[in-house]
Protein backbone atom coordinates (compact mmCIF):
# COMPACT_ATOMS: atom_id res chain seq x y z
CA UNK A 1 0.00 0.00 0.00
CA UNK A 2 0.69 3.31 -0.99
CA UNK A 3 0.89 6.59 1.53
CA UNK A 4 -0.53 8.49 -1.97
CA UNK A 5 -3.31 5.94 -2.10
CA UNK A 6 -4.46 5.78 1.39
CA UNK A 7 -4.88 9.49 0.79
CA UNK A 8 -7.06 9.42 -1.70
CA UNK A 9 -9.34 6.51 -0.01
CA UNK A 10 -9.50 8.78 2.92
CA UNK A 11 -10.93 11.20 0.72
CA UNK A 12 -13.29 9.34 -0.50
CA UNK A 13 -14.56 8.40 3.13
CA UNK A 14 -15.04 11.86 3.93
CA UNK A 15 -16.70 13.29 0.92
CA UNK A 16 -18.90 10.19 0.42
CA UNK A 17 -18.35 9.95 -3.15
CA UNK A 18 -15.99 9.56 -6.24
CA UNK A 19 -16.90 12.94 -7.51
CA UNK A 20 -16.34 14.87 -4.65
CA UNK A 21 -13.38 12.79 -3.96
CA UNK A 22 -12.02 13.50 -7.20
CA UNK A 23 -12.11 17.30 -7.18
CA UNK A 24 -10.44 17.30 -3.59
CA UNK A 25 -7.61 15.62 -4.87
CA UNK A 26 -7.65 17.77 -8.10
CA UNK A 27 -7.64 14.14 -9.96
CA UNK A 28 -9.82 12.91 -12.61
CA UNK A 29 -13.05 10.80 -11.76
CA UNK A 30 -11.42 7.61 -13.68
CA UNK A 31 -7.91 8.26 -12.23
CA UNK A 32 -9.55 8.01 -8.65
CA UNK A 33 -11.89 5.21 -9.18
CA UNK A 34 -8.60 2.86 -10.83
CA UNK A 35 -6.47 3.45 -7.69
CA UNK A 36 -9.10 2.65 -5.36
CA UNK A 37 -10.13 0.07 -7.43
CA UNK A 38 -6.14 -1.26 -7.47
CA UNK A 39 -6.11 -0.90 -3.78
CA UNK A 40 -9.19 -3.49 -3.29
CA UNK A 41 -7.31 -5.96 -5.45
CA UNK A 42 -3.87 -5.74 -3.56
CA UNK A 43 -6.24 -6.08 -0.15
CA UNK A 44 -8.51 -8.71 -1.88
CA UNK A 45 -11.36 -6.64 0.20
CA UNK A 46 -14.43 -4.53 -1.17
CA UNK A 47 -13.87 -1.32 0.67
CA UNK A 48 -17.00 0.66 -1.17
CA UNK A 49 -20.78 -0.36 -1.98
CA UNK A 50 -20.86 1.47 -4.90
CA UNK A 51 -24.39 3.28 -5.17
CA UNK A 52 -25.86 6.54 -7.88
CA UNK A 53 -24.14 9.28 -6.39
CA UNK A 54 -22.53 8.41 -3.20
CA UNK A 55 -20.31 5.48 -2.02
CA UNK A 56 -20.31 3.42 1.82
CA UNK A 57 -17.90 1.58 3.34
CA UNK A 58 -18.23 -1.53 3.98
CA UNK A 59 -17.44 -2.94 7.05
CA UNK A 60 -13.37 -3.87 5.50
CA UNK A 61 -13.91 -0.24 4.58
CA UNK A 62 -14.26 1.45 7.82
CA UNK A 63 -11.32 -1.18 9.41
CA UNK A 64 -9.41 0.12 6.74
CA UNK A 65 -9.87 4.35 7.24
CA UNK A 66 -9.25 3.69 10.98
CA UNK A 67 -5.79 1.99 10.09
CA UNK A 68 -5.20 4.76 7.29
CA UNK A 69 -6.17 7.12 9.53
CA UNK A 70 -3.49 5.95 12.34
CA UNK A 71 -0.89 4.99 9.46
CA UNK A 72 -1.33 9.59 7.75
CA UNK A 73 -0.69 10.86 11.52
CA UNK A 74 2.29 8.87 11.90
CA UNK A 75 3.63 9.54 8.62
CA UNK A 76 3.04 13.10 9.08
CA UNK A 77 4.18 13.16 12.84
CA UNK A 78 7.19 11.64 11.45
CA UNK A 79 7.95 14.25 8.49
CA UNK A 80 7.28 17.03 11.17
CA UNK A 81 9.90 15.89 13.24
CA UNK A 82 12.91 15.37 10.75
CA UNK A 83 11.82 18.48 9.26
CA UNK A 84 12.40 20.29 12.99
CA UNK A 85 15.91 18.97 13.26
CA UNK A 86 17.48 22.37 12.81
CA UNK A 87 19.96 24.45 15.50
CA UNK A 88 16.71 26.22 16.27
CA UNK A 89 14.70 23.63 18.47
CA UNK A 90 11.17 23.80 16.74
CA UNK A 91 8.86 20.84 15.64
CA UNK A 92 5.54 19.18 17.19
CA UNK A 93 4.68 17.99 20.76
CA UNK A 94 1.64 15.67 20.91
CA UNK A 95 0.01 15.33 24.14
CA UNK A 96 -2.81 13.24 25.37
CA UNK A 97 -5.29 13.39 28.86
CA UNK A 98 -8.18 13.03 29.99
CA UNK A 99 -10.04 16.03 32.40
CA UNK A 100 -8.36 17.18 34.85
CA UNK A 101 -6.90 20.49 36.64
CA UNK A 102 -3.47 18.96 35.93
CA UNK A 103 -3.41 20.29 32.43
CA UNK A 104 -2.67 23.98 34.37
CA UNK A 105 0.69 22.69 35.94
CA UNK A 106 1.37 21.57 32.24
CA UNK A 107 0.25 25.26 30.42
CA UNK A 108 2.33 26.75 32.48
CA UNK A 109 5.49 24.96 31.33
CA UNK A 110 4.51 25.21 27.56
CA UNK A 111 4.06 29.38 28.52
CA UNK A 112 7.70 29.03 29.36
CA UNK A 113 8.82 27.30 26.77
CA UNK A 114 6.66 29.04 24.12
CA UNK A 115 8.75 32.65 25.37
CA UNK A 116 12.23 30.86 24.59
CA UNK A 117 11.14 28.18 21.98
CA UNK A 118 8.22 29.68 19.82
CA UNK A 119 8.64 27.28 16.93
CA UNK A 120 7.92 24.21 19.08
CA UNK A 121 3.90 23.81 18.76
CA UNK A 122 1.58 21.91 20.67
CA UNK A 123 -1.16 19.42 19.94
CA UNK A 124 -3.54 18.25 22.97
CA UNK A 125 -5.59 15.00 22.74
CA UNK A 126 -8.57 14.44 24.76
CA UNK A 127 -9.61 11.33 26.00
CA UNK A 128 -9.65 8.36 28.86
CA UNK A 129 -7.11 6.57 29.85
CA UNK A 130 -7.53 3.32 27.38
CA UNK A 131 -7.59 5.79 24.72
CA UNK A 132 -4.76 7.81 25.68
CA UNK A 133 -2.64 4.87 26.20
CA UNK A 134 -3.63 3.35 23.34
CA UNK A 135 -2.01 6.39 21.44
CA UNK A 136 0.45 6.17 23.27
CA UNK A 137 1.34 3.06 22.25
CA UNK A 138 1.33 3.42 18.50
CA UNK A 139 3.40 6.43 18.66
CA UNK A 140 0.66 9.12 17.80
CA UNK A 141 1.34 10.96 21.30
CA UNK A 142 4.75 11.70 22.66
CA UNK A 143 3.22 12.00 26.55
CA UNK A 144 0.18 11.30 28.33
CA UNK A 145 -1.52 12.33 31.68
CA UNK A 146 -3.36 9.79 33.59
CA UNK A 147 -5.37 9.75 36.79
CA UNK A 148 -4.03 6.63 39.59
CA UNK A 149 -4.61 4.65 39.88
CA UNK A 150 -2.93 3.16 36.03
CA UNK A 151 -1.36 0.68 35.19
CA UNK A 152 2.19 1.75 34.66
CA UNK A 153 4.20 -1.34 33.80
CA UNK A 154 4.56 -0.09 30.11
CA UNK A 155 5.86 3.43 30.81
CA UNK A 156 8.14 5.43 32.33
CA UNK A 157 6.15 8.00 34.29
CA UNK A 158 6.78 10.96 37.14
CA UNK A 159 4.54 11.78 39.44
CA UNK A 160 2.30 15.42 39.24
CA UNK A 161 2.50 17.22 42.34
CA UNK A 162 -1.28 18.04 42.28
CA UNK A 163 -4.30 15.80 43.11
CA UNK A 164 -7.83 15.90 42.01
CA UNK A 165 -10.80 15.67 44.19
CA UNK A 166 -14.07 13.81 43.72
CA UNK A 167 -17.32 14.55 44.43
CA UNK A 168 -20.69 15.21 42.45
CA UNK A 169 -21.97 17.78 40.17
CA UNK A 170 -25.90 18.71 40.96
CA UNK A 171 -27.96 21.11 40.15
CA UNK A 172 -28.33 23.98 42.75
CA UNK A 173 -32.04 23.29 42.90
CA UNK A 174 -31.37 19.32 44.15
CA UNK A 175 -31.99 18.29 47.36
CA UNK A 176 -28.52 17.25 48.01
CA UNK A 177 -27.58 20.59 46.86
CA UNK A 178 -27.75 21.94 50.64
CA UNK A 179 -25.63 20.04 52.08
CA UNK A 180 -21.65 20.93 52.17
CA UNK A 181 -20.11 17.39 51.64
CA UNK A 182 -21.80 13.84 49.96
CA UNK A 183 -21.92 11.05 52.19
CA UNK A 184 -22.49 7.49 50.03
CA UNK A 185 -26.15 7.19 51.82
CA UNK A 186 -27.10 10.39 49.97
CA UNK A 187 -26.59 8.46 46.33
CA UNK A 188 -27.68 5.11 47.18
CA UNK A 189 -31.33 6.48 46.04
CA UNK A 190 -30.79 8.33 43.14
CA UNK A 191 -29.62 8.69 39.59
CA UNK A 192 -26.09 8.57 38.81
CA UNK A 193 -23.57 9.38 35.97
CA UNK A 194 -20.21 8.18 35.94
CA UNK A 195 -17.43 8.21 34.56
CA UNK A 196 -16.97 5.27 31.56
CA UNK A 197 -12.72 4.97 32.68
CA UNK A 198 -13.48 4.49 36.54
CA UNK A 199 -16.64 2.27 36.45
CA UNK A 200 -15.41 -0.03 33.74
CA UNK A 201 -11.96 -0.71 35.64
CA UNK A 202 -11.29 -3.55 37.59
CA UNK A 203 -10.97 -3.05 41.61
CA UNK A 204 -8.92 -1.52 43.13
CA UNK A 205 -8.72 0.68 40.55
CA UNK A 206 -12.69 0.88 40.42
CA UNK A 207 -12.32 3.97 43.16
CA UNK A 208 -16.11 4.38 43.41
CA UNK A 209 -15.97 0.72 44.25
CA UNK A 210 -14.18 1.10 47.47
CA UNK A 211 -15.53 4.77 48.16
CA UNK A 212 -19.24 2.60 48.53
CA UNK A 213 -17.98 -0.46 49.94
CA UNK A 214 -20.30 -3.10 50.16
CA UNK A 215 -23.11 -0.91 49.12
CA UNK A 216 -21.64 -0.23 45.49
CA UNK A 217 -24.17 -2.74 44.01
CA UNK A 218 -27.12 -0.77 45.18
CA UNK A 219 -26.16 1.99 43.25
CA UNK A 220 -28.05 3.35 40.47
CA UNK A 221 -25.94 3.81 37.26
CA UNK A 222 -28.49 5.39 34.71
CA UNK A 223 -25.55 6.46 32.39
CA UNK A 224 -21.39 6.74 31.74
CA UNK A 225 -19.47 9.51 30.40
CA UNK A 226 -15.95 10.19 28.38
CA UNK A 227 -15.62 13.89 29.03
CA UNK A 228 -17.44 16.21 31.41
CA UNK A 229 -19.06 18.74 29.43
CA UNK A 230 -21.94 16.53 27.76
CA UNK A 231 -22.54 15.19 31.37
CA UNK A 232 -23.00 18.39 32.57
CA UNK A 233 -25.75 19.34 30.29
CA UNK A 234 -26.99 15.84 31.31
CA UNK A 235 -27.13 16.88 34.59
CA UNK A 236 -28.68 20.17 34.24
CA UNK A 237 -31.77 18.39 32.19
CA UNK A 238 -32.45 16.67 35.44
CA UNK A 239 -31.09 13.50 34.60
CA UNK A 240 -29.18 12.61 37.49
CA UNK A 241 -25.89 13.65 39.77
CA UNK A 242 -22.66 13.21 38.35
CA UNK A 243 -19.56 11.84 39.96
CA UNK A 244 -16.76 13.53 38.68
CA UNK A 245 -13.35 15.97 39.90
CA UNK A 246 -13.73 19.38 41.22
CA UNK A 247 -13.57 22.49 38.42
CA UNK A 248 -14.59 20.38 35.24
CA UNK A 249 -17.41 21.70 35.11
CA UNK A 250 -18.83 25.35 35.09
CA UNK A 251 -20.44 26.11 38.53
CA UNK A 252 -19.90 29.69 39.24
CA UNK A 253 -22.38 31.87 40.13
CA UNK A 254 -24.17 32.35 36.38
CA UNK A 255 -24.13 28.13 36.02
CA UNK A 256 -27.44 26.31 37.76
CA UNK A 257 -25.19 23.72 38.56
CA UNK A 258 -22.99 23.23 41.78
CA UNK A 259 -19.59 20.99 43.06
CA UNK A 260 -19.89 19.19 46.72
CA UNK A 261 -17.10 17.29 47.30
CA UNK A 262 -17.65 13.47 48.74
CA UNK A 263 -16.83 12.58 52.77
CA UNK A 264 -14.99 10.83 53.27
CA UNK A 265 -12.33 12.61 50.97
CA UNK A 266 -11.88 10.88 47.48
CA UNK A 267 -8.87 12.48 45.81
CA UNK A 268 -6.87 10.43 43.06
CA UNK A 269 -3.39 11.84 42.33
CA UNK A 270 -1.98 12.01 38.57
CA UNK A 271 0.85 10.80 36.21
CA UNK A 272 2.97 12.31 33.39
CA UNK A 273 3.86 9.36 31.20
CA UNK A 274 5.57 8.09 28.08
CA UNK A 275 6.84 4.63 26.33
CA UNK A 276 9.75 3.19 27.66
CA UNK A 277 13.06 3.41 25.10
CA UNK A 278 10.90 6.27 23.30
CA UNK A 279 13.35 8.14 20.62
CA UNK A 280 12.02 10.87 21.47
CA UNK A 281 12.17 14.47 18.57
CA UNK A 282 14.51 17.21 19.95
CA UNK A 283 11.64 19.38 21.14
CA UNK A 284 9.69 16.76 22.86
CA UNK A 285 13.50 16.04 24.49
CA UNK A 286 13.42 19.04 25.80
CA UNK A 287 9.92 19.15 26.72
CA UNK A 288 10.87 16.24 29.17
CA UNK A 289 13.35 17.91 30.56
CA UNK A 290 11.61 20.66 31.85
CA UNK A 291 9.35 18.52 33.29
CA UNK A 292 11.82 16.71 34.99
CA UNK A 293 13.61 19.89 36.12
CA UNK A 294 9.89 21.32 37.05
CA UNK A 295 8.83 18.21 39.43
CA UNK A 296 12.68 17.89 40.58
CA UNK A 297 12.26 14.09 38.85
CA UNK A 298 15.09 11.85 39.46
Amino acid sequence: MEIRVLRYFLAVAREGNITGAANYLHLTQPTLSRQIHDLEEELGQQLLIRKSHRVELTPEGVLLRKRAEEIIAMVDKTEAEFASIENTVSGNIYIGGGETQAIRQIAEIIKDLREIYPNIHYHLHSGNAEDVTDRLDKGLLDFGILIQPADLTKYDYLDLPARDRWGVIMRKDSPLAKKTSIEKQDLLGVPLLCSRQVVGARQPENKFAGWFGTDYEKVNIVATYNLMYNAAILVEAGVGYALTLDKLANTSEDSMLCFRPLYPELESGLNVVWKKYQVFSPAAELFLKTLKERFSYE
